[in-house]
């Protein structure tokens, strides 16, 4: 098998821009891998995935379940394996993936009480690493970003147009407990933290990479 590193995070904490500079940099360091992003939005996998955040399932992401959520995103995971990862990754291949259980694992926890979610983790990893079958990750690497920093940085990438933010982005208070939930996985599950931010401003890009290069080389020292 491969290596499956996988780049967690709030909306708005910068994933896209980390998924996109660290190709470069890992071959820049002699690794060849491929990058994936979850939600695959390009396959028809993701069809409940948009329909809940679109707000078709319930105006608030409370309205769908944690289990019942979870498991349209998990469908999406696994098709993704099968068909445009899977071999590579059985092959040896190092895959960089944009969000993946560990998606579930924050958003889906935070909707239960707090008593639960060690439970619901429990669950979770066992419903797709073991029963589904899609692998479990060598690293996770949680961006944290405080939610007041990443609602100004989203407002600006949807230039002030708040109608453009789906059920999860617009709704602050529940972002605020998946950040909660985050840090929790985190240390539950054994992530590793990169701040994204320092004295509510965020952190230069480079600066974070930098921290996840570190990281990341640490998995293929010896």
């Amino acid at each position: 098998m491969g290596k499956l590193i996988v780049l967690e995070g709030l909306d708005g904490s910068g994933k896209s821009t980390q998924l996109e500079l660290l190709p470069k940099r890992l071959q820049q360091n002699g690794i060849d891998c491929q990058t994936v992003s979850f939600p695959n939005y390009e396959s028809d996998s993701s069809a409940l995935i948009k329909m809940y955040l679109s707000g078709k399932l319930g105006d608030k992401p409370t309205d769908v379940n944690a289990y019942a959520a979870s498991v349209f995103y998990t469908v999406d995971r696994f098709v993704s394996y099968q068909l445009d990862w899977g071999n590579y990754y059985r092959n040896g291949g190092t895959v960089v993936a944009g969000r993946y259980t560990t998606s579930n694992a924050i958003h889906q926890t935070s909707k239960l009480p707090r008593e639960e979610w060690a439970g619901f983790l429990d669950w979770l990893y066992d419903f797709e690493y073991r029963k589904i079958g899609i692998p479990k990750p060598d690293i996770v690497l949680f961006l944290d970003m405080p939610i007041d920093v990443s609602q100004r940085l989203m407002s600006g990438r949807y230039q002030g147009d708040e109608a453009k933010k789906d059920i999860h982005e617009k709704d602050t208070a529940y972002l605020d407990n998946c950040r909660k939930a985050a840090l929790f996985t985190a240390q539950y599950s054994g992530w590793q933290i990169i701040p994204c931010a320092d004295g509510g401003r965020p952190r230069p890009i480079e600066a974070i990479s930098d921290d996840l290069l570190a990281a990341i080389l640490k998995l293929f020292e010896g």
